[in-house]
């Protein structure tokens, strides 16, 4: 079984030393498992799926979406985010919610709509949710290491202090 299949939380992924082909392999056999064939993939019951994508492959894009980052936003365009990539098997650790201490779950209303957020204060790691509108589901838009000084971090309290009365 390759390496980075056996890593837990809060090891980091070991993909600084491969090449582009042989990352992508090594973080989409990690998806896979996690996510891809993981068909209890479900935060608080309620299944995660990715976000419907025209003309692209939903998983895919999640995919994209969960080990790059956008360097453009005019044109969207995105590149590989290594601090993103070796978190990636951490994703489902936290959905599961298997760590208790220091973490914040919690859902704000926003300007582009309702996000839940699931917030591990201890390693800056967050993960961004949108409820369904029938509330029987979620959208997994993201999940990524808040870097920078205190900023990012600050901000991410701010949006905890907003929360709203119950995590949708």
């Amino acid at each position: 079984m390759p390496l980075n299949l056996l890593k837990k939380y809060n090891q980091l992924l070991d993909i600084s030393a491969m090449n582009e082909f042989q990352r992508k392999k090594s973080l989409k056999g990690v998806f896979d498992k996690d996510i891809t064939n993981n068909h209890n993939f479900a935060f608080r019951t309620k299944q995660i799926n990715p976000t419907p994508a025209e003309g692209q492959d939903s998983m895919e894009r999640l995919f994209t979406h969960l080990t790059t980052v956008i360097t453009d936003k005019s044109s969207n365009k995105r590149e590989f985010d290594m601090a993103r990539s070796v978190r990636l098997h951490w994703l489902n650790y936290h959905i599961e919610e298997s760590k208790k201490a220091n973490m914040f779950v919690f859902s704000v209303a926003e300007p582009n709509g309702t996000r839940t957020y699931i917030y591990d204060k201890d390693e800056f790691y967050v993960i961004v949710l949108e409820p369904m509108r029938k509330g029987n589901n979620y959208f997994l838009l993201s999940a990524y290491y808040l870097e920078g000084k205190d900023k990012a971090r600050d901000k991410m309290m701010k949006k905890y202090k907003r929360r709203l009365s119950d995590v949708l």
